[in-house]
């Protein structure tokens, strides 16, 4: 036990490193959604968002935070996890670590709690960004928001963890997840208000899994209760579990 945990800290710390020294990481998932945000708000400011139902009385940057909250969520999931593991298979690292007591397991533990903490880093960022920009205010509770982030981290994560075990290379793996994830950044709301978008596209953003991300973050944030958003949560429960069970069955040290 104390082998396991000690062999966990270090390749967590090692994990840290790694993604802090690959520039593409940390900027989409620390400063890329920053840039989004004042783009917005310089264009915009934080006025009210009529156009938009549930955000009587929310600015424009009020409601736009957990929507690029959820981008982190939906780049950190398909973008880090997937090239990052898919990277360690091609450069043979996962091979030599399966010849040392490390289990699968606590690589993909200590993968896990590297990109929270650094998805929830990006949370934090934008959250204080609006607060001392552009002013913020969270009306809904912190522990449920927070809840909503956990839940929605890990459903991607586990989706970034079942393409990292199928792409046969990085480069496979990163086209891939591009081609899934910028769609997905456009038709969920997490760029661009699913409100404001035609009413054929609305339709087809209920097939796209970061759509349940953006509702669930943004209906928390405003005050909604969990009761109101049981199909987003039920959906994105479905899609943790499912991704543990098919990411468990398809990891491959090479």
């Amino acid at each position: 036990m104390r082998y396991a945990m000690k062999s966990f800290l270090k390749m967590t710390w090692m994990e840290a490193k790694l993604f802090l020294r690959e520039p593409a990481n940390a900027f989409f998932t620390l400063l890329f959604p920053l840039i989004m945000l004042f783009i917005f708000g310089t264009i915009y400011g934080n006025k009210a968002a009529p156009s938009i139902p549930g955000a009587s009385g929310q600015g424009t940057i009020e409601t736009l935070i957990p929507a690029l909250i959820a981008m982190v969520i939906g780049m950190t999931g398909l973008m880090s996890i997937t090239m990052t593991m898919a990277s360690y298979r091609e450069n043979g690292i996962l091979r030599r670590l399966s010849t040392t007591p490390v289990s699968s397991l606590l690589v993909l533990f200590a993968q896990v709690v590297v990109v929270f903490v650094m998805t929830t880093l990006g949370m934090l960022l934008l959250i204080l960004a609006g607060k001392l920009v552009y002013h913020v205010q969270i009306e809904g509770n912190l522990l449920s928001l927070l809840g909503g982030f956990v839940l929605g981290s890990l459903s991607f994560f586990s989706i970034g963890f079942i393409l990292a075990g199928i792409m046969p290379s990085t480069r496979t793996a990163q086209i891939v997840a591009m081609v899934l994830l910028y769609p997905m950044l456009i038709l969920s709301g997490a760029a661009w208000p699913r409100e404001l978008m035609p009413a054929t596209v609305q339709k087809i953003s209920s097939f796209v899994p970061l759509t349940y991300v953006v509702n669930l973050l943004r209906g928390l944030w405003m005050g909604e209760s969990w009761n109101a958003h049981l199909l987003d949560a039920g959906i994105l429960v479905v899609m943790l579990l499912l991704g543990m069970i098919i990411s468990t069955r398809t990891f491959r040290w090479e």
